[in-house]
């Protein structure tokens, strides 16, 4: 009969644990409930990958530079969507001493180099072919996802999903007056 109780009792946990997470969709959340990450206030490791075109590109921060990464890749629907209007922004709109890097993840490199140009990217782009970047040192498991990042390497804000030009904009200001 006990072990009738913890079966059931463990059954009753894993279900309820599954709910909850089903219901808040598995994102932690800051204080006026919009979803945060566990990177704000980290300090992330720098990294040197190649880029899309001919040279190597590496963390903004590792040379002293406020940073946006915009995390997309040429199957991503949401990237898809997203990117035009942020590259039409970025060239309308200077970041001053704020980096911008596009981090292209788990693609092929001519697929990446043509979604890239046909999106009217002109900011550097980094290629994390295998996600290696992408997932380990920022830990994202899907895309698109915005990362801004203050000059000594501390996450200041990530946003989930495909950013829009407010939240863009709001973010590299952030940055700037650091």
């Amino acid at each position: 009969m006990m072990f009738v109780s913890l079966g059931i009792g463990t059954v009753l946990a894993v279900a309820l644990i599954s709910v909850v997470s089903l219901l808040t969709g598995g994102k932690v959340t800051d204080q006026s409930g919009q979803p945060t990450s566990a990177l704000v206030g980290q300090h992330v490791k720098a990294f040197t990958l190649s880029g899309l075109g001919t040279t190597t590109q590496r963390a903004p921060w590792a040379l002293g530079h406020a940073s946006v990464l915009i995390f997309f890749a040429s199957w991503c629907t949401p990237c898809q969507e997203e990117l035009p209007r942020v590259a039409a922004y970025l060239a309308r709109h200077p970041t001053g001493s704020v980096a911008v890097l596009g981090m292209d993840s788990n693609d092929q490199r001519a697929a990446a180099q043509q979604f890239v140009k046909k999106m009217g990217v002109k900011f550097p782009v980094a290629f994390d072919a295998n996600g290696t970047v992408t997932s380990t040192v920022f830990g994202f498991g899907q895309l698109p996802e915005t990362v801004f990042v203050n000059a000594q390497g501390i996450v200041t804000t990530v946003h989930f999903g495909a950013i829009d030009t407010k939240s863009l904009a709001r973010g590299i200001s952030a940055l700037r007056a650091a």
